[in-house]
C-alpha cells in the first residue's frame, strides 16, 4: 500500500478515488437548517453522500446537529452481501477521532494539576523514547498532543506496514500488540525531524500520551476516558474495544489492496490492539457528535485548556486546508467557513467530526470503505451549501 494510504489507515489523509459504483438508498430526514448560513435543508449534504456512493463507496451514514434539531441522512449499504442500508444506529471503527478523547483527557489532568504539557516524556517514561536520534529528554508532553515531536509515525514502518497495512494484513489481522511492540518498532526508524522544528502526523506520539495518562492515573487510558468523557455523556455506542476483534453488526468495513487491485474484501474483524489510544475506538454519529458538541461548549474542559486545545500550528502541506491543535483539526471548508474536529480512518472505515467552534453546528459522518475520498467533501456540503439546497 501506499505511503498515503498506511498514514490514512489511522491518521487524517484523503485518500484517492476509485471503486464500482453502487445503488443509493434514500436519506432519512428530520428537518434542521444549516446553521450560519441561513439556509434550509440538507439537500447538498445528501448529494454530496450519494456522489461518493456512486463513485464506490458502499455506504455513508451522517448526523447533522444544529440549531434546528437533528438530521440524519444515509446512502449505500451497511453490508455488500445481504444490502442492508447503512442506518443512523450503525457503529463503526472511528481511527484517530480517539485522538481528541486522549487529548481532552490530558488537558483535563493539566487542569487538575496532575501533568505538565511541557515536561518532558521521559519525565513520564523514563527510558522508552531511545535509540536512532529519538531521545525523551528534548520531547515534551505538548509536542506529543499536536504531533511535532518528530517520533517516527510506527504505520510508516516497513515491517509493521507490510504485516499489517498489506495483503499480509489477510493473514495477521487477530495477532496481539502492546503499544510498548509498536513504539519499539517506530524507534527502529530515524526521527522525522528535531522536537519542534516541524509538524508531521505520528501515531506512536499518541500511543505515548495512552502510556502517560496510565501513569498519571493508575488506569489504562480507555478505562480513564470511560470514566471521564463517554460514560459521563451518555456514549452508550462508543467503547475501546483491546483485542476483541469484531464491530457490532450490521455494518461491514470494506477495503482493497494494491496487491490484489480490483477486488474488495471484508476488513471489519482485525484486532485493533495495535491501534491502541492512536486509534481504536468504536463509536457511532450521535455519540461522537455529543461529545464535540459538549467539548465545543465547555462541558468537558475550562476555558484556559480548551484555548490551548485550539491553538493550531501549519500543516507544513502535509494536510490540505487544515492547522492542528492538541488532538483537534482545523479545517477550512471550500467556502472559507472553519470549522473543528477530527478525521479517522483504519481498515475498511473513514471517519469525518467537525463542527462550529461554538458548537452550535456538528456533523458527523462515516465511509464503509477506504478507497474512496475521504469525506471532506460532505463536511464541505453541509458547511457551504448552494441556495436553496
Amino acid at each position: 500500500m501506499s505511503r498515503r494510504l498506511r498514514t490514512a489507515l489511522v491518521g487524517v489523509t484523503v485518500i484517492a478515488a476509485a471503486g464500482t459504483a453502487l445503488l443509493t438508498t434514500p436519506a432519512a430526514a428530520a428537518g434542521d437548517g444549516a446553521a450560519g448560513t441561513g439556509r434550509p435543508g440538507h439537500g447538498a449534504t445528501q448529494a454530496a453522500m450519494d456522489t461518493a456512493v456512486a463513485a464506490g463507496v458502499p455506504g455513508i451514514v451522517a448526523e447533522v446537529r444544529g440549531t434546528r434539531g437533528v438530521w440524519r441522512g444515509s446512502s449505500g449499504v451497511a453490508d455488500l452481501s445481504t444490502r442492508q442500508p447503512r442506518g443512523h444506529r450503525d457503529q463503526f471503527r472511528a481511527g484517530s477521532v480517539t485522538k481528541t478523547l486522549v487529548a481532552t483527557v490530558m488537558l483535563q489532568l493539566q487542569a487538575e494539576g496532575k501533568a505538565d504539557l511541557d515536561a518532558t516524556v521521559d519525565h513520564y517514561l523514563p527510558g522508552l523514547v531511545r535509540g536512532n536520534g529519538h531521545d525523551g529528554t528534548k520531547i515534551t508532553v505538548r509536542q506529543l498532543l499536536n504531533h511535532t515531536s518528530g517520533i517516527y509515525n510506527f504505520t510508516d514502518d516497513t515491517t509493521f506496514a507490510k504485516k499489517v497495512m498489506g495483503i499480509e494484513f489477510l493473514e495477521t489481522r487477530y495477532d496481539d500488540w502492546t503499544p510498548q511492540q509498536v513504539i519499539a518498532l517506530a524507534l527502529e526508524n530515524p526521527p522525522q525531524f528535531e522536537p519542534g522544528t516541524s509538524w508531521k502526523y505520528s501515531n506512536t506520539n499518541y500511543l505515548l500520551l495512552g502510556l502517560i495518562i496510565e501513569k498519571l492515573t493508575g488506569r489504562p487510558y480507555a478505562e480513564e476516558i470511560e470514566r471521564r468523557v463517554t460514560r459521563p455523556l451518555g456514549m452508550r455506542s462508543t467503547r475501546f474495544p483491546g483485542t476483541d476483534p469484531h464491530v457490532p453488526a450490521p455494518t461491514r468495513h470494506y477495503s482493497t489492496f494494491a496487491e490484489d487491485p480490483g477486488k474488495t474484501y471484508d476488513v471489519t474483524e482485525l484486532n485493533p490492539s495495535w491501534a491502541g489510544a492512536a486509534g481504536e475506538m468504536i463509536s457511532n454519529t450521535a455519540d461522537l457528535n455529543r461529545f464535540y458538541t459538549a467539548l465545543f461548549r465547555g462541558g468537558l474542559l475550562p476555558p484556559a485548556q480548551l484555548r490551548q486545545m485550539t491553538t493550531t500550528l501549519s500543516t507544513e502541506g502535509n494536510l490540505p486546508r487544515q492547522r492542528y491543535g492538541l488532538g483537534l483539526i482545523e479545517y477550512e471548508t471550500t467556502c472559507g467557513v472553519k470549522v473543528w474536529g477530527h478525521s479517522g480512518g483504519i481498515h475498511g472505515s473513514t471517519t469525518q467530526a467537525f463542527g462550529t467552534r461554538d458548537g452550535r453546528h456538528m456533523i458527523t459522518l462515516n465511509f464503509n470503505g477506504d478507497w474512496v475520498g475521504g469525506g471532506k467533501n460532505v463536511v464541505s456540503a453541509e458547511f457551504c451549501p448552494p441556495r436553496g439546497a
